[in-house]
């Protein structure tokens, strides 16, 4: 069966379940089930090279004691497989005891239940489901290297049921910005809006070469750090990360932003920061109160933009997908955040990626802002990467690759200047002037870009991603003006 067939047959039978409704739960079911089989299979290794392993699961709820199919007619299914799933499996694992000597690979079962449910409602399809996922092999490393295509499957069934106007970074760019940061064993790593655990798995892809010692293997294990709000993509961080061999991952449930900025300590702070921040949303006032009055946005990029800032270690570096509005905006928390950018960090490169990079998920055009803490920037380059001849756009079924980035790749240890019909592709620009300018970094932008003829509904989705924007934009005015009123009756 192929990878894609796997998945498909196993939407195909969610499908007679009148229990699930739409793509996003049928996911949502396959992802918890695979969760727990990829747990017990990490389970019996632990329990081979370590004797006194012991499960925090009680026996009666682990993958091996009630999913199996040992074929004796003994295997549950119909009604009292989902009274067991239902009343006793999810409550099982939603209370795990719990204590402050509890490691974080026990940890990350009671988290990876707390907000997920089981929607199925024919306890014979959920048998039928069951022994699907159960007939892979996921003990090789060919079969995990599979997995990672299951997974890749999963997340463009995930991006078509559009689930919450969500969208996942392309593998090629994720693997892009690590390999220009180049990680190092020994570094700590961070993503504090770590989705599925995209650009966690690009740096894990720049580490893994590096181990060569036991002592290695120890720093390969405690590099990374993971934060995701939502519950879908948290589970599966966690369990993309158990497939790349990190047995205690540091993936956390739960929203980056809720703690005050001023609050954060050396020990909170990082080497290498990989981001796509979400865009387009917004945050309580409660959670904009963690962050200087100057740097308070509407905008959840902005304050992820602050945060980066704030928990960058000294000589470490960043790379952080930000849209176009980050750049050419020049009032209200966009520009305080630039200009603390260009004058207390040293933002190096910006390059300029293609509107359709994220096509046909998001209309928004992005942009790389790769800066490091070890003084005020001096100058900035931009490279603007074009679509490669013959596209006119990206897509979903032509997507950006790894080698759409070999240009720019090959320009980066010997920067020059670029031009193409007159117009700069490469370009460097002093800071002083950028500054002067109201630190508009809207630069070697796209030229003579066609009008494009969207379908109906990609053009209501930019209409709509516009709109959020603008929004964002009034909000943040509004909040000025706000704040300047209440300093004047004070």
């Amino acid at each position: 069966m192929s990878l894609s067939t796997f998945v498909k047959s196993l939407q195909n039978i969610m499908r007679n379940d009148e229990g699930i409704n739409g793509d996003a739960q049928r996911i949502e079911q396959i992802v918890w089930l695979l969760f727990l089989k990829i747990y017990d299979a990490k389970e019996q290794e632990w329990e081979f090279m370590d004797s006194a392993y012991r499960s925090i699961i009680p026996e009666k709820l682990r993958w091996r004691s009630w999913a199996v199919d040992k074929k004796d007619g003994k295997a549950l299914t119909g009604d009292a497989l989902l009274n067991f799933v239902n009343n006793e499996l999810f409550p099982g694992l939603r209370d795990l005891p719990l204590d402050e000597t509890s490691s974080r690979r026990q940890r990350i079962v009671r988290a990876a239940f707390e907000d997920n449910n089981n929607f199925m409602k024919k306890g014979v399809l959920l048998r039928q489901v069951i022994n699907v996922i159960d007939a892979i092999d996921v003990s090789s490393l060919n079969s995990r290297h599979a997995f990672g295509e299951i997974y890749e499957t999963i997340l463009k069934s995930l991006q078509s049921a559009g689930n919450a106007g969500e969208f996942y970074t392309p593998r090629a760019v994720t693997d892009f910005m690590a390999a220009m940061l180049a990680p190092k064993l020994g570094e700590r790593i961070a993503d504090f809006a770590c989705g599925t655990g995209g650009f966690l798995t690009s740096a894990l892809n720049q580490l893994a070469p590096q181990i060569k010692t036991v002592e290695d293997r120890r720093q390969y294990n405690s590099a990374l750090y993971g934060c995701e709000k939502k519950a879908l993509p948290f589970l599966l961080c966690v369990t993309n990360m158990l497939l790349h061999d990190l047995d205690d991952p540091v993936i956390m449930h739960g929203n980056s932003l809720s703690r005050p900025v001023q609050d954060y300590q050396e020990g909170d702070l990082f080497d290498v920061i990989l981001m796509n921040p979400p865009y387009g949303g917004s945050e309580l006032e409660s959670i904009k109160a963690n962050f200087p009055l100057e740097l308070r946005s509407s905008e959840t990029a902005d304050l992820f933009m602050a945060l980066i800032m704030h928990r960058l270690k000294d000589k470490g570096r960043a790379a952080v997908i930000l849209p176009d509005g980050f750049l050419f905006v020049t009032d209200g928390a966009k520009l305080a955040l630039k200009h603390k950018l260009l004058t207390e960090y040293n933002l190096h490169t910006v390059i300029r990626l293609p509107k359709s990079v994220f096509a046909p998920y998001t209309p928004i055009a992005t942009n790389i802002l790769f800066f490091d803490k070890t003084g005020p920037t001096k100058e900035t380059w931009f490279y603007r990467i074009d679509l490669p001849e013959g596209y006119k756009a990206f897509s979903k079924t032509k997507p950006m690759r790894l080698e759409h980035f070999a240009p720019v790749t090959a320009w980066w240890n010997a920067r020059k200047p670029l031009e193409e019909d007159g117009v700069p592709r490469a370009a460097v620009y002093a800071v002083q002037d950028i500054l002067a300018n109201d630190a508009n970094l809207d630069l070697c932008g796209f030229p003579h870009e066609e009008e494009e003829i969207l379908p109906p509904a990609e053009l209501i989705a930019r209409y709509q991603s516009e709109r959020r924007r603008l929004n964002a934009l009034v909000d943040d005015k509004l909040a000025r003006i706000l704040a300047a009123l209440e300093q004047q009756e004070s």
